[in-house]
């Protein structure tokens, strides 16, 4: 059917070109999945005006409403100021309230199933909230199917497959703001109604007509990909409007074509149309790009870009950006790698036709505009607006989806796509978009227009390089950080850390499966046993309370850790009793500042004592551990404190003993860590429960409980057998 389509297309361009129109970038099975038809178009700029448009639009649902998210929070306020209409505020308020006014529809979200490193700043356990799972026609999923590295990164949402949104706004928290961007705005707010103070910047594409259907079928493709459940396509009775009445389109009746990102996973085929629909486009760029991205390290990207600053007569190129990227370990990954690009890029501007730029707003103490938007406008012709950033994963490791509309010549199209480019510059500029609409006109120059309008007020300023060459050295090649495939697990881990430097991890697994056994059989001991007499449950609470109360328990706790981490004495155990004797919270706390204090002492040992003596501690065969430390820092710190690899005490000494800073080893080693040190905490918190309360919920949670690690274990142990089955088979052949 794709190929009858992608025919269908060429022949429509034959008979265009042959009328003199302009050839079309978008070419189906290359650049693009589909093209087909919007009845009308917004640029949605900034959360405020997406989230409102979506509540309107989904206010109308009669059949269906699918939601593909990289994030989403059921305690999401969607409108901050609002006339009542009967409808909630909070997402998933207005969710079950719009169910339970029609039932007939049906609501499918999916969310990425995200790793425990981005729990801290999500909604915590969706799975078994109340707010995703009570209502019968609500149905969620976590999407896992990706492959390792990779996520699912879509943001689409389709209403009844007559209106669609796509673009990088999520549904969650952290992303509404206006294009005033005020410092301190009391409306941009966290959970606990504190002003959030960093503005955020972003876009969002709302279409309806044909290409909203196709764009549920994108959506119910990747449903059953990642539930194997088939969703029917909605019957709506046509001549329904579900366009909000306020919302005044930007343009009417054009092509929109869908570009598209899969990476190659199991019976899934490899995907690059965004990829290659970025370059075409560059390449076909004749007097202005402008770009507006959260990262920029894409390789490909970056040399379609040097190609056309090389050029003696190629385009103006501006860039906006954000000042930096958000969090410290982005900081020192993302931000050096596309500081690289920038430089190569400097590099071949000869002819002086490129500008990085990065919005400023007046008052806000410090903070930057947290630029997320995934834009590129080429000349008045092409407009590009989706999921996708400008890095090497968004080409080929995650999902994504774009939408790309060409002018092909039509006057209404292209004046459509100029103004919506006045209009961004303007909210940076702090200046009217007709105003910038008109001096571009005079100055014929994207470049000469925006240094116009540039001031000591909101404007768009220089961005400055910041990147030492010291920061630079420690990041790694940028397959590591940011890859544009899969990553083989297997090569990933020989990368650090060759076969025969390695304990087998079925030794590690069997010690923590036979500790967590051993701790079964002694609550059955306890609970069925004379011991039960001797060792009560309120004997082992009022220890604990003893223990609490003390004045010098925390640096007992501090003390046994430190001598454990010298003797290589089992983590795990120490970790179970500080929960029992602590209770979770408080034992977590413990727990994970006696290890990181273990690990920071360790390391400083290895430092103490110097490369030679640690190597002959270590033995000869861990010496590539110690070049790899210092070569690669964070990111081989993170790894071997996740896989086993070697005695973490001697991993420390190693690390102290090499070229790695402490503040990349105990950022790794807390990333790495903590994680497991929670499971094992709930785990054991779970197991005092059903000493308590021994009924049959509680050690049916247990069960699952034990179930899941044993599992865990057993595919780890196959796992590593078959890779060293598959290399052995390999040596020999």
């Amino acid at each position: 059917m794709e190929q009858l389509y992608a025919a269908k297309v060429d022949a429509a361009k034959a008979s265009d070109e042959k009328l003199g129109h302009a050839a079309s970038i978008l070419k189906p099975g290359s650049n693009c999945w589909r093209i087909e038809q919007a009845e009308r178009v917004a640029f949605l700029v900034n959360g405020a005006a997406y989230f409102r448009a979506f509540r309107e639009t989904v206010k109308q649902a009669q059949r269906s409403v699918l939601i593909m998210a990289w994030d989403i929070d059921s305690r999401l306020e969607l409108i901050r100021e609002h006339e009542p209409d009967g409808f909630p505020i909070k997402l998933s308020d207005f969710l079950a309230n719009v169910l339970d006014r029609n039932d007939q529809l049906d609501i499918h979200v999916l969310n990425w199933d995200f790793p425990m490193i981005f729990a801290a700043d999500r909604e915590w356990m969706p799975l078994y909230k109340d707010e995703w799972i009570s209502h019968p026609r609500l149905h969620f999923h976590l999407d896992d199917h990706y492959p390792p590295g990779g996520c699912h990164h879509q943001k689409i949402v389709v209403v009844d497959d007559q209106v669609a949104f796509v673009g990088g706004l999520d549904l969650t928290f952290g992303r509404w703001d206006t294009p005033e961007h005020l410092p301190q705005d009391p409306r941009r707010c966290d959970l606990r109604g504190e002003a959030v103070p960093q503005p955020y910047h972003d876009i969002q594409i709302m279409v309806c007509g044909p290409i909203a259907a196709a764009l549920g079928d994108l959506a119910r493709e990747r449903w059953h990909r990642a539930t194997g459940q088939e969703l029917a396509s909605p019957h709506i009775p046509s001549g329904k409007s579900y366009w909000p009445e306020y919302l005044a389109p930007d343009v009417k009746n054009v092509q929109v074509g869908i570009a598209r990102t899969f990476p190659r996973h199991e019976t899934q085929a490899e995907v690059r149309e965004v990829e290659q629909l970025l370059v075409d486009a560059i390449a076909a760029a004749r007097t202005s790009i402008y770009i507006e991205a959260q990262y920029f390290t894409a390789g490909k990207v970056a040399a379609a870009l040097v190609k056309r600053l090389e050029e003696t007569d190629g385009p103006e190129i501006v860039a906006v950006l954000p000042e930096h990227t958000v969090g410290w370990l982005s900081q020192n990954t993302m931000d050096v790698l596309r500081e690289r690009v920038f430089k190569r890029l400097q590099a071949a501007d000869q002819h002086s036709r490129l500008r990085l730029y990065r919005p400023c707003v007046p008052g806000l103490d410090g903070e930057c505009v947290n630029v997320h938007s995934k834009l590129i406008i080429i000349d008045d012709e092409l407009v590009r607006i989706g999921s996708a950033n400008l890095n090497n994963r968004s080409m080929g490791l995650d999902t994504e989806c774009d939408l790309v509309i060409e002018a092909s010549g039509k006057p209404h199209i292209r004046a459509a796509i100029s103004a919506f480019r006045s209009r961004l510059l303007g909210e940076h500029l702090g200046s009217e978009a007709g105003e910038i609409e008109a001096c571009l006109q005079r100055e014929g120059s994207l470049i000469g227009t925006i240094e116009h309008f540039c001031g000591s007020g909101r404007s768009l300023r220089p961005l400055v390089l910041r990147v030492t060459p010291d920061m630079d050295a420690l990041v790694p090649d940028t397959q590591i950080v940011d890859p544009d495939q899969p990553i083989d697990s297997d090569q990933l881990i020989t990368e650090f850390m060759p076969e025969e430097q390695r304990e087998p991890a079925r030794n590690h697994i069997l010690l923590i499966v036979s500790i967590l056994a051993a701790i079964l059989v002694l609550a059955a001991a306890w609970q069925w046993s004379p011991l039960r007499e001797w060792v009560s449950m309120e004997s082992m609470l009022s220890l604990a309370a003893q223990a609490q109360q003390a004045r010098g328990t925390p640096l007992l706790v501090f003390g046994v850790f430190l001598i454990a981490g010298l003797v290589a004495f089992p983590l795990t155990v120490l970790i179970v009793v500080c929960v029992l004797v602590f209770g979770p919270w408080l034992g977590f706390l413990y727990s994970a500042l006696g290890a990181l204090s273990s690990a920071t002492m360790s390391y400083a040992l290895g430092h103490f004592l110097g490369h030679d003596t640690v190597r002959r501690f270590a033995g000869k065969k861990l010496a590539k551990l110690n070049r790899r430390l210092a070569r690669r820092g964070l990111i081989t710190i993170i790894i071997v404190r996740i896989i086993p690899i070697a005695p973490f005490s001697v991993i420390n000494m190693i690390a102290g003993a090499s070229r790695i800073r402490f503040r990349d080893f105990a950022l790794g080693t807390a990333i790495g860590m903590l994680p497991g040190i929670m499971a094992i905490s709930l785990f054991t918190d779970t197991l005092a429960a059903t000493m308590q309360k021994p009924d049959l919920p509680a050690f049916a949670l247990l069960a699952v409980i034990v179930a899941a690690v044993i599992v865990a274990g057993w595919a780890v142990w196959r796992w590593e057998k078959k890779h060293l089955n598959s290399r052995l088979r390999a040596e020999t052949d």
